[in-house]
């Protein structure tokens, strides 16, 4: 397990490394895939590659999803699997430089057993799972307290809310306050660290499989918004909370259709 987490770490950082070479250089190039806002670039697309070619090399018989280059999907999750998003917050990486992770979890079939999530730009590296504990760098972190909804702040995906699926404008009144990243690796290390109550976005797998190792680990609980399990399979309206909050957010969500 120590090698893994070791390689896993050394591999990341490698890959911010690359990161912030590329922009300090301005080697960016970007393009679209379904839309005008989903953006994809040149660097996705490398540091996936560098990832995988590390897996390769030191883990060959594992199966890998990622976002890019036709990862996307695997009909069997048995045994080893690293889940991989290369830059999770494109568009702020392109608009902003920062606010983007590189994040990839381990799973041993169907289950999360690390989770590693880089904040590139703030150094900020947490990486853990139910075994071993949640690290931010080499520092283990204590288990946030379970608060509800009325005494934190909730992340929340634009859209989402501006569409106020499942009542989510609702869901927010009783927060402390909202906020929106547009990174769901970022929102989640919140979490870890005690500064989010909750999350709840519109995810595929690579987006939340790492975080969602390290909230989990730290006592806390995700699912579909309507309360259903996750299943490494599509894109889904996600749910992510401290125990108290989670219920008060299905108490709303559940009674309301998508």
């Amino acid at each position: 397990m120590q090698i893994l987490i070791n390689e896993v770490k050394y591999w990341m950082t490698e890959a911010g490394e690359m990161l912030k070479s590329a922009l300090l250089e301005n080697q960016l190039v970007v393009d679209t895939k379904s839309s005008r806002t989903d953006l994809v670039t040149n660097l996705d697309k490398a540091i996936q590659d560098f990832i995988v070619s590390k897996i390769a090399t030191f883990d060959p018989t594992a199966k890998i999803l990622a976002e890019e280059n036709d990862r996307d999907r695997l009909e069997d999750v048995t045994g080893r699997v690293y889940i991989i998003d290369p830059i999770d917050g494109t568009m702020n990486f392109v608009l902003e430089g920062e606010n983007f992770c590189i994040m990839v979890a381990v799973y041993e079939d169907g289950k999360g057993i690390l989770g590693f999530v880089y904040d590139v730009m703030k150094n900020e590296f947490l990486w853990g799972g139910p075994s071993v504990g949640v690290f931010r760098d080499e520092e283990r972190l204590a288990q946030p307290l379970d608060l509800g909804l009325e005494d934190g702040l909730l992340g929340v995906n634009t859209k989402m809310y501006r569409e106020n699926v499942r009542d989510i404008q609702q869901v927010t009144q009783q927060a402390m306050g909202v906020r929106m990243s547009g990174c769901a690796g970022v929102e989640l290390n919140h979490m870890v660290m005690g500064r989010r109550v909750g999350y709840i976005s519109n995810l595929a797998p690579w987006d939340y499989a790492a975080g969602g190792v390290l909230i989990e680990a730290m006592g806390m609980k995700m699912s579909r918004i309507d309360g259903k399990p996750l299943d490494l399979q599509d894109r889904q309206h996600f749910l992510a909370a401290t125990p108290t909050a989670y219920q008060q957010i299905l108490t709303i969500t559940q009674g309301n259709e998508e």
